[in-house]
């Protein structure tokens, strides 16, 4: 049989490509960009709500511009030349746009000339400085203290702190620990320890004492309150012990007694309040 008369068998291959096939990578700078803008919105956002107005208010000025547009400088001193990113705090209404007491002299060429307030930061000062005597007199009553400062510091009924007073001495009634008899002021064997090594360690050091005594409120009221008498009276008990023990008389400087004005909690009724306070007083008290 003759095959001259047969069509040509054709063989058709296709390429089939799997997905959508490669559109390019533009669309990856533009995700970028959408992601770091929502970043940057996020961060605003909580920028916003972790500051005060106030610090929202010190950084728009930081941004503001300082020379000709405006009397009122901000930013920082030096490359910006401003005086303190708090430019509310400066004294604007001077006019001179001064923002710090000492302004650098490249400002006050441009008439910032400041304000001096060298009183009010010495006032601000002194506390933490009085805080400071009274740390650095506990600490050389615990060096050169030895055994009555040891003592004193082991009893659970008595406390040190310091105030811009000086250093304080609180001993303090508990359930089990009383300070004078029921009904009188005959001190206790607890509170004539207590007094013994506080005045031991007042000997060590050259600083005046004073005494307070404190009362509890109590919850009636009476039409002659004793609290006065009480208090006035437990606190020259403690004065006569502490020269007793050898004190000398003229470093007491005051003997108070408090009555139920100062509670050293916040209920007035409890038994804490009930308390001989010593004070080594820092110098210049």
């Amino acid at each position: 049989m003759s095959t001259e008369n047969l069509a040509p068998i054709i063989v058709k291959k296709k390429k089939v490509v799997g997905g959508h096939g490669h559109h390019g990578g533009a669309w990856k700078v533009a995700y970028a960009d959408f992601v770091t803008a929502m970043m940057a919105f996020f961060l605003l956002m909580w920028l916003l709500n972790a500051t005060t107005e106030k610090q929202r208010k010190g950084l728009a000025d930081y941004f503001s511009p300082t020379i000709p547009v405006s009397r009122i400088s901000g930013g920082g001193d030096g490359q910006f030349w401003g005086e303190s990113v708090f430019s509310e705090e400066a004294l604007p209404q001077t006019g001179t746009g001064a923002t710090m007491e000492r302004p650098s002299s490249e400002n006050q060429a441009l008439g910032a000339l400041g304000v001096d307030v060298t009183a009010e930061r010495v006032i601000e000062r002194a506390p933490d400085a009085r805080i400071q005597d009274a740390q650095n007199l506990l600490e050389q009553l615990q060096a050169r203290g030895g055994e009555s400062m040891a003592q004193l510091m082991k009893m659970r009924h008595v406390i040190t702190r310091l105030t811009e007073e000086g250093l304080v001495f609180d001993i303090f009634e508990t359930p089990d620990i009383r300070l004078f008899r029921a009904g009188t002021n005959e001190p206790t064997e607890e509170l004539r320890i207590a007094v013994r090594h506080v005045v031991d360690g007042a000997r060590i050091v050259a600083n005046d004492i004073s005494i307070s005594a404190h009362l509890a409120a109590r919850p009636l009221i009476l039409a002659e309150n004793p609290v006065w008498d009480v208090t006035s009276g437990r606190a020259n008990v403690v004065r006569q012990m502490a020269e007793r023990l050898g004190f000398p008389a003229r470093r007491i400087q005051k003997v108070i007694g408090f009555a139920d004005r100062k509670p050293a909690v916040s209920n007035p009724l409890a038994l804490r309040n009930n308390r001989i306070e010593i004070t080594l007083l820092r110098d210049g008290v």
